[in-house]
């Protein structure tokens, strides 16, 4: 026995061992190359849910126009979008829930766009990384695991784990690494078009036969209800915060390494929120125009929800001050009107843009999991500034 096959044996052995580590219920033959040997999480708290390449992931997919696409999909179905250098792409949340994941291109940016409905957590990353002293650009797939419930993805450079809320790497060769996030917005369809009209929409003629099916339903019935938990097969409801509801929908904020959260509930009561977190000026609108995709079976029967986007609230240096009168936003020094995506459409400042600030949005029991510490609106009287 030559000593490149002895220690091949070995390596799979402790391989072996190791993987025995995780959470596999249903004794799923572990088939992934990823060195579980290198981790900054413990093994135990990832679970194998489904075997390696379960999910269609959504490769350089085709896209639509706006008349194809207000003819494809209904006004309030809510998408991720992105836009960079001035063409903008959406990809609806409900094509996302059976594919989790997609590599695309935009504006020739490599973009990776993630949806967990575990979770309700859609983020877009950059898919360039930096490791081995070279720049590399990333291709992932959903793994096929879940931690905290979250979807755990795999990146096909090294098939290293990725905690798809964080953009973290957790398990491999670039373990610690981090993604960057790109700025984003869950908006409409409708409001993704009236924003963006040359822009494009992700196209329910994926290739994939059996998922384009099911494109307009939702295999999460009810999932949403703010009275209702995760489903305990993925998560340990012990761990819950009560701090929030678990299922109630909050949209993050991170400065310096510290985090804030704002649930719809209470921005959806004031429509705007006007806060100041770490000496950051933030704005945060709220407007009604956006179902659920975790509601009833079919999407276009379930709850308004509405949009939240988050802006940066200092334009041109000067710090702004917002409020909605009549479902309309409106600056408080000009009284110019702005839509949902941040962009001035009337008054003295028309054509101006707000800028994004980098947030997502996710289900409290989720987000709370992975970061415990953050500070809660509303929490302790911190009220935000509404004058």
């Amino acid at each position: 026995m030559n000593l490149k096959y002895t220690l091949n044996l070995l390596f799979l052995f402790i391989i072996t061992l190791v993987s025995a580590q995780m959470q596999n219920p249903k004794n799923i033959p572990f088939e992934w190359k990823t060195d579980i040997t290198i981790h900054s999480v413990p093994l135990s708290e990832i679970q194998i849910v489904l075997p390696k390449g379960s999910f269609p992931t959504l490769d350089f997919p085709k896209f639509v126009g706006k008349e194809a696409g207000l003819n494809m999909f209904f006004a309030k179905e809510p998408v991720i979008a992105i836009e960079i250098d001035g063409k903008a792409k959406a990809y609806s949340l409900n094509i996302l829930t059976m594919h989790e994941i997609s590599n695309d291109i935009l504006s020739d940016v490599p973009i990776l766009v993630t949806y967990c409905p575990l979770c309700n957590s859609g983020i877009v990353y950059l898919r360039k990384l930096e490791y081995n002293g070279k720049e590399h650009i990333m291709e992932f797939e959903p793994s096929g695991m879940l931690r905290n419930s979250d979807m755990v993805m795999l990146d096909r450079n090294t098939e290293t784990l990725w905690q798809q809320l964080m953009g973290v790497a957790i398990v491999g060769e670039l373990d610690k690494k981090e993604l960057d996030i790109l700025p984003s917005l869950i908006i409409s369809v409708e409001e993704f078009f009236n924003r963006y009209p040359q822009g494009e929409i992700l196209s329910k003629q994926t290739g994939f036969a059996e998922n384009e099916k099911h494109y307009g339903t939702n295999p999460y019935k009810n999932y949403d209800d703010i009275n209702a938990k995760p489903y305990d097969r993925f998560f340990d409801t012990d761990k819950i915060d009560n701090r929030l509801p678990p299922m109630e929908r909050i949209v993050d904020l991170e400065n310096d390494g510290k985090y804030k959260v704002y649930t719809f509930s209470d921005i959806a009561k004031s429509g705007v929120i006007n806060d100041t977190f770490k000496k950051k000026n933030v704005v945060l609108f709220h407007q009604s125009g956006t179902v659920s995709i975790l509601d009833q079976a079919n999407i276009n029967e379930s709850k308004d929800i509405g949009t939240i986007a988050v802006f940066n609230r200092t334009l041109d240096g000067k710090k702004m001050i917002f409020k909605k009168t009549k479902s309309i936003f409106k600056d408080k020094k000009t009284n110019s009107s702005w839509d949902i995506t941040g962009f001035c459409y009337e008054g003295k400042l028309k054509g101006k843009q707000l800028k994004i600030e980098l947030h997502s949005n996710h289900f409290a029991f989720a987000w709370l999991a992975f970061y415990p510490n953050t500070e809660i609106y509303g929490e302790n009287n911190a009220i935000g500034e509404q004058n």
